[in-house]
């Protein structure tokens, strides 16, 4: 079968417009196909240049042999219906190695037309790091390689203020470009950069906070080659994910003109206040599977898809959702609704496996951050429990209760299998201690641990006695039986 470059017409020539620290799959199916449509259909004609952010393996020979495209095939459920997008990514025009052509990559510091950056680098990527050194080449961090990058470009260009960037991290932390800022100004500073460059930081770049909302499969092995005969060339670098995406761009200034994303249909939100989507996608999406990924594991489900087709797991999460969730949140309530739906979808999205277990790691921290701000809400706005919301720390407690510690994991039992936990040792330390205690004992020691919730739970009127009873249930009659008992049709 002929390559992808052997059977499509050469990639037209842009100008490079992005620099992007990162070059793996995420951004691969999310920012860099959305500027492929950008490109399409507005005037943005512009290309990315990816960076390697790390000195550790290598995926440039494949770009290079497929000139730089590759396919995002989407694949997912739209409208109810299963669906496959495919298309060929040639948005990208090269790919470097800072580590051993730092030379190459320096030179895009002075590129006329770059605008935006964009980078990937993990939640660990964004630190400041004190003993990073402005004359190594590149230095170590990302934030360090940014800072001497951004003075490289500065005196180029004599501090001109329309040579500044626009910097898009969507790195997975609160507040990403406020934190990536706040690196790169230390740096600055620390390496003796000068007044003029903190200026120019300030008045000529824009450090945007963004969210990121995709799953993106990555490469699809064991499929491959079907798809490469449904496609009719092969591709090595194909990257995989869900129809839906999402992209909020916090940032002062109005940049709707110079990266026209919503123009062409995106799903791209530029906003002065990300908060209100990030809390939307925490308490929704992340607290839905945190609400009901504890007990559908132990009503003997492996993965999401298995709990979207059991109909009682399901009516459990979308009540979670509707009932107790949403009438908590401050966004419009259409808004709200329509996310809901489209978390109905994904999760039921048949070309994603994804394991409850997995989503189980850190599953104490998880539901602190995730749920119990909407049952606080719940309690405030109806002076009384939310049955799911409430019914979910029984759940998780009975999927950590009788756990032994095992080489800093809980070993536990789902009948006869065994599973293992990974969480906070403080919490997988209660649960291996705690394993014999009367229910009643547990609840009251668990909820009233404020290192753990922030707060004594036990203070909020009957959710003590109300786990206590749900977690005596489901130890003398099984998850199963409770669930359908308490929440079947």
């Amino acid at each position: 079968m002929e390559k992808l470059n052997a059977v499509m017409a050469p990639a037209p020539k842009r100008p490079v417009k992005v620099i992007q620290f990162g070059e793996g799959n995420f951004l691969r199916a999310f920012a860099d196909w959305m500027i492929d449509i950008a490109n399409e259909k507005t005037d943005f004609n512009g290309s990315i240049v990816l960076v390697k952010p790390i000195n550790i393996g290598t995926l440039f020979p494949a770009f290079k042999e497929q000139d730089y495209r590759y396919t995002v095939l989407l694949r997912g459920l739209v409208d109810g219906k299963p669906v496959e997008q495919s298309r060929v990514v040639t948005s990208v025009s090269d790919a470097v190695d800072c580590y051993q052509s730092y030379d190459a990559y320096a030179a895009y510091a002075k590129c006329e037309n770059l605008r935006f950056v964009i980078s990937n680098t993990t939640e660990a990527g964004i630190v400041l790091d004190e003993s990073d050194r402005f004359d190594l080449c590149p230095p170590n961090t990302y934030p360090g390689k940014l800072t001497k990058f951004l003075f490289e470009r500065a005196e180029a260009f004599g501090y001109a203020q329309d040579k500044g960037l626009i910097i898009l991290p969507v790195e997975l932390i609160d507040d990403n470009g406020i934190e990536l800022r706040r690196c790169v100004k230390a740096l600055a500073k620390l390496w003796k950069l000068g007044e003029r460059f903190e200026q120019w930081l300030d008045t000529a770049c824009t450090f945007t906070s963004t969210l990121v909302d995709r799953i993106v499969t990555g490469y699809p092995r064991g499929e491959d080659q079907a798809i490469w005969e449904k496609l009719g060339y092969e591709d090595r670098i194909l990257v995989t994910a869900e129809p839906f995406g999402l992209w909020v761009i916090e940032s002062d200034r109005d940049l709707s003109a110079e990266l026209p994303l919503p123009a062409c249909g995106l799903p791209v939100v530029y906003t002065d206040n990300q908060k209100p989507y990030k809390q939307r996608k925490v308490r929704i999406l992340n607290g839905a599977h945190t609400s009901f990924v504890p007990m559908a594991f132990q009503c003997g489900h492996d993965i999401v898809l298995q709990a979207m087709n059991d109909e009682t797991i399901r009516t459990f999460m979308q009540k979670t959702l509707y009932d107790e969730v949403i009438p908590t949140l401050t966004l419009p309530k259409e808004d709200l609704t329509a996310f809901a739906e489209a978390v109905t979808g994904r999760f039921a999205n048949p070309f994603i496996k994804h394991r409850l277990l997995d989503i189980c790691l850190n599953c104490v921290s998880k539901w602190r951050a995730r749920c119990l701000p909407s049952l606080l809400g719940y309690v405030e706005k109806n002076g009384e429990l939310p049955p799911h919301l409430t019914f979910s720390i029984a759940a998780m407690m009975s999927l950590y209760r009788g756990g032994t510690l095992c080489e800093g994991k809980l070993a536990c039992k789902r009948g006869e299998e065994a599973y293992t936990l990974q969480d906070d040792p403080a919490v997988l330390k209660f649960f291996a201690e705690s394993g014999d205690m009367a229910p009643a004992e547990q609840v009251n020691a668990f909820l009233s641990n404020e290192a753990f919730f922030g707060q004594d739970l036990t203070k909020i009127p009957g959710l003590a006695a109300y786990v206590t009873g749900a977690l005596t249930d489901i130890l003398d009659k099984g998850m199963q039986a409770v669930v359908a008992e308490r929440f079947g049709a």
